[in-house]
């Protein structure tokens, strides 16, 4: 009885150790097959940058009446400084931003537009009914003295009207992640408009990007015309234009809104060798060009760019 005992012990041990490597076995294969076919592939970029990030060296509070402010380096998005940057406030006339950036993807420079209405409200260049203006003097007539009677005629010759232009304004909010911006009308005097100082520092961003945006905002005063030979002279109301680098962007004012100032000051970068731009936001302000230049004090020789790996 107890060799045959034995018999089955050593039988059972050399079956049991089989099983054992079996298992071990077909684990091992399971498991390569699970690599080959999970395995990490080359990347499909030749090569990664490094990034810089934008920093200020010596941070400082500067002296501002305005309610809402944002200091933006334009290349990276990256906020600088910022006061109340996702409160909404009444966009005001900084509404013609969205208003030429929609309309330079509707309209050609020499397109001739019609002036449909004669009684305009607010600033104006006087444009009368029937009379007729290329897109190019419209846009200046628009952003240097902030026409509203420009604004519109843009508006009313785009297709569909007036009603159509306001739906593509605020499609393009939504396009660029403006999540804290609606337009209700081309001009920015109806008090159902409004956005942030962060949405209004990007929108500007990306208009900058357009270089006939960046032309004409950039212009101190122009003589346009009219197709009948009248002549217009418009001044850029934005008083900082040519100080500290200052190229742009558009000024704002209602009572509700307060003064509102869009600002973008370009300047050197001796470390890369190349030209860069700050975006600054003013909203509710008391005296935007006396908060801006103390902003403009704030970054100009004040900015470092460390750099991140991707």
């Amino acid at each position: 009885m107890k060799n045959k005992l034995k018999i089955s012990v050593y039988l059972v041990i050399p079956l049991l150790l089989l099983v054992v490597f079996l298992v071990i076995f077909s684990l091992n294969a399971y498991i390569k097959q699970q690599l080959l076919e999970n395995k990490i592939l080359k990347s499909p970029f030749s090569s990664l940058t490094l990034a810089k990030y934008p920093e200020l060296k010596n941070k400082f509070t500067p002296i501002i009446s305005a309610k809402g402010v944002v200091v933006m380096d334009k290349d990276s998005k990256v906020v600088l400084f910022d006061k109340n940057p996702n409160l909404r406030f009444s966009s005001a006339s900084t509404t013609k931003i969205m208003t030429a950036l929609t309309a330079l993807s509707a309209f050609k420079l020499n397109d001739i537009l019609t002036v449909n209405q004669s009684n305009f409200e607010g600033s104006v260049i006087g444009l009368k009914k029937g009379e007729e203006m290329t897109f190019e003097n419209l846009l200046f007539a628009m952003l240097l003295p902030s026409g509203n009677d420009a604004a519109l005629t843009i508006a009313q010759n785009y297709p569909g009207g007036e009603i159509e232009f306001i739906k593509e304004m605020n499609k393009n909010a939504e396009k660029l992640s403006l999540s804290n911006t609606y337009y209700s009308d081309p001009s920015g005097l109806d008090e159902e408009n409004y956005t942030t100082p962060f949405d209004l520092a990007r929108l500007a961003s990306f208009s900058l990007a357009n270089e006939e945006f960046k032309r004409v905002v950039a212009t101190k005063e122009k003589f346009i015309f009219d197709t009948s030979g009248n002549t217009f002279k418009v001044e850029n109301l934005n008083k900082l234009l040519g100080y500290d680098g200052v190229n742009g962007v558009k000024t704002g004012y209602t009572e509700e809104a307060g003064e509102v100032l869009v600002t973008s000051k370009s300047y050197f970068d001796n470390s890369e060798n190349r030209e860069r731009e700050i975006i600054i936001v003013v909203m509710g302000s008391q005296d935007r060009f006396f908060d801006t230049e103390n902003l403009l004090n704030l970054v100009s020789g004040n900015i470092s760019y460390l750099t991140i790996h991707p």
